[in-house]
């Protein structure tokens, strides 16, 4: 059955990418959460969105150039603070949950990100419950070489021709694309190598009846689960 991921949690009614947005999104019934991560100066895994909290917080700067304690000075809304990939963590432990974490490391490379995630993954135990992705499909050749045992996907915001082929072919189990691109013929292609779909961002209820029932895409990445769930029950 198609997987309920909540886009940076709960993010149609509660501030994106904070700890308020994921507790609301796992009591709306989603089967996981898609968030982003950067590192702090400090080398610290943080979630939030962009390469700087100037549009989601009350702050200004960019991520890589703050301390771990200089971010959580700022609002993220309602009162929320930026929080860490082991926050998080400590949430959904226990939880039979997906969780899909995107390495934002597109614009802004971070040198070591991907040791220092997928270490911080093998360490709390959730190495068969992640699912790493990022527009950086380098960084994810990476993230598969340092770690076969985790599942990778390819994110792509623009169409790709054979993206099955092209993603078998480079070892990763997954394609993360936008759902506009996901034609009849991209969809039989791509599970017809092997591969999973979770597409972003659905938000229309007509989209997620033929992505979830006519093609039982694996996951619907979606700002709000709610809607989600009435299609799928």
């Amino acid at each position: 059955m198609t997987k309920n991921i909540a886009h940076r949690g709960f993010s149609a009614r509660y501030p994106e990418n904070t700890m308020l947005a994921f507790e609301q999104a796992i009591k709306a019934g989603c089967d996981g959460i898609e968030f982003d991560v950067h590192l702090t100066k400090d080398e610290q895994i943080v979630i939030i969105h962009d390469e700087s909290v100037d549009r989601t917080t009350d702050g200004t700067g960019f991520v890589g150039d703050l301390t771990l304690a200089e971010l959580r000075t700022f609002d993220a809304g309602q009162g929320e603070r930026i929080p860490t990939l082991d926050e998080y963590f400590d949430l959904v432990e226990g939880k039979d949950f997906l969780s899909n974490i995107e390495l934002k490391n597109s614009v802004i490379y971070y040198p070591g990100l991907e040791q220092l995630v997928i270490d911080k993954v093998r360490a709390r135990g959730f190495a068969d419950r992640v699912v790493l992705s990022s527009f950086n499909h380098v960084s994810m050749l990476e993230c598969k070489r340092l770690a076969p045992e985790i599942r990778c996907g390819f994110l792509c915001e623009s169409w790709l021709i054979d993206a099955g082929a092209y993603t078998k072919r480079h070892g990763m189990e997954c394609y993360h694309p936008g759902y506009r691109g996901l034609t009849d013929e991209a969809i039989r292609e791509i599970h017809g190598q092997g591969i999973e779909i979770n597409t972003y961002t659905v938000n229309d209820p007509d989209a997620m009846r033929r992505l979830a029932l006519t093609h039982k895409v694996a996951g619907i990445i979606t700002d709000d689960p709610t809607v989600l769930r009435g299609v799928l029950t």
